[in-house]
């Protein structure tokens, strides 16, 4: 076999057994990113035996895919749950970075006796939690849609701002001063950061208005423009010299929102996109990674600093943010528990390693111990201490599913509307649903069966409805249908809105 046949059969195994795996990891709570890892450290030097030492490759990478896994988490991000959690999230993602390296780095100087620029360097890989990990966990768990916002869109905002310092701890841990010193340093990351949410937006919303605007001939290839326009974002924003990490989030966000034709399509190409990117960065990940080089020194270190950051620094750092909020206690608990670390902080721990700092093995080793244990732990005990605070809620209702796809000459639009499990559209009959004028149900499948309803008909879990509304009318037939799926027929009435 040549070399390409045999990587594209490698490759495909690989694949599909990380996919297997992934079911294995749900049945137990666990994150299937560390199924991914452990697969990846079987096919290493210390298992099947093959080499993968290039950190520097790793390093490019691993934000390769984390890009391709904030562009699937912002377009899968709905902005009217997101939106009343955006100040605390964006907190944490910036004051919250910033107690967390200060304690961490603190513990690690006068604890573990590392020198000051190493111990604020595995502070900042240490700080921000992970977007795959929290994407992955949470949305298999009934939350509060507070809570839920607050952790995802933190996970989503908090890599720009540390990837800036982890490279500027990095050189100082080489032995180079920051520009400008240390105002300087803070006034580059703010600055980065800042330039890279105006980018973000300016072009996802440039992206909303091209892609609503133009009739592909195919709908596959919407979901690709989709997360081409996302991708293309974060390198306008690095040849722009600002946090690519934050316009491609930003603007997959924008786009996501944006009532765009084939938006389910779109969610479910991404999801499977960022599927493939975790696979690939977490057994890259395992290939680097190198058990045999694990010491006890690294092993004790690593259990000492998560120790310390799950039980001090995290909680901390929440209560910092969340104190300006009045956010009650037991939510805080929660979010200072459900501060899932994973792909991110070992994707910096690559960033010293590609400079060849001194340690930066070392320190790779600490990361990774780190985060196996604690993900281990934390991630499979989410459900029972949301129940235990009070949280946890098996029974909530699900958003409604609405698929749009463009009637071109009539500048209509056709929207596919699913009843799911525990909506309140159940018992609602057709007239009660108030659309605008000249919007109709126009199809209902139920089962085996499809039917054109009549004013009487009532919905029942699991119906199929295809809807035809002019295109004017697209987003107040769908802000109806879901208040309605929330809040039942009256809940206009009884205060029920996207906000809830």
């Amino acid at each position: 076999m040549s070399s390409i046949d045999l990587a594209l059969l490698l490759g495909s195994v690989v694949a599909l057994v990380a996919v297997f795996a992934a079911r294995l990891g749900s049945r137990f709570g666990l994150p299937s990113l560390l199924i991914f890892l452990v697969v990846g450290m079987v096919l290493g030097d210390s298992g099947l035996g093959v080499p993968f030492s290039d950190a520097y490759l790793a390093h490019g990478l691993g934000f390769a895919a984390l890009v391709l896994i904030l562009a699937e988490g912002g377009l899968t991000t709905k902005w009217d749950a997101i939106r009343p959690a955006l100040g605390l999230a964006g907190l944490l993602a910036t004051l919250g970075i910033l107690v967390s390296i200060a304690l961490m780095g603190g513990f690690a100087h006068y604890v573990l006796g590392l020198a000051w620029p190493v111990a604020l360097l595995l502070g900042a890989v240490t700080a921000p939690t992970d977007s795959a990990a929290v994407f992955a966990v949470l949305r298999g768990v009934p939350l509060p849609s507070r809570v839920r916002a607050v952790l995802e869109g933190e996970s989503g905002l908090n890599d720009a701002p540390t990837v800036l310092l982890v490279a500027a701890f990095t050189e100082l841990a080489i032995g180079n001063e920051p520009h400008g010193g240390w105002w300087g340093l803070a006034a580059l990351v703010v600055g980065e950061l800042i330039g890279g949410i105006a980018i973000g937006i300016a072009l996802g919303l440039a992206g909303v208005l091209v892609l609503r605007r133009i009739a592909l001939p195919s709908s596959g290839l919407y979901p690709l423009a989709t997360l081409s326009w996302a991708v293309a974002t974060y390198g306008v924003g690095v040849a722009c010299h600002v946090s690519g990490f934050a316009a491609v989030y930003v603007a997959a966000v924008a786009l996501g929102n944006g009532r765009l034709p084939h938006r389910n399509a779109t969610r479910s190409f991404v999801e499977g996109i960022g599927w493939v990117a975790q696979i690939g960065l977490f057994v890259m990940l395992g290939l680097l990674a190198n058990p045999g080089r694990v010491t006890m020194r690294s092993v004790l270190t690593g259990l000492a600093a998560g120790i310390f950051l799950t039980f001090v620094a995290r909680p901390a750092s929440v209560h910092a943010c969340a104190v300006w909020f009045r956010i009650p206690l037991r939510e805080q608990v929660f979010l200072s528990w459900a501060g899932l670390r994973g792909a991110v902080p070992i994707i910096l721990a690559t960033v010293p390693m590609a400079q060849k700092m001194p340690g930066a093995e070392l320190l790779f080793d600490v990361v990774l111990v780190f985060v196996i244990v604690f993900t281990c732990l934390q991630a499979p005990t989410l459900p029972w201490v949301g129940r235990r605070l009070g949280l946890y809620d098996p029974d909530a209702a699900r958003d409604v599913d609405i698929e749009a796809a463009p009637l071109d000459k009539i500048r209509a639009d056709l929207l596919q509307v699913r009843v799911p499990h525990g909506s309140q559209l159940v018992g609602v009959s057709i007239r009660e649903l108030r659309m605008p004028r000249n919007s109709v149900v126009s199809l209902i499948i139920r089962g085996e069966r499809s039917f054109a309803p009549v004013a009487s008909d009532v919905l029942e879990m699991g119906d199929e409805l295809l809807v035809v509304t002019p295109e004017r009318h697209r987003a107040e037939v769908e802000r109806r249908f879901t208040e309605i799926g929330r809040g039942g027929r009256l809940a206009r009435w009884t205060g029920v809105s996207l906000e809830a």
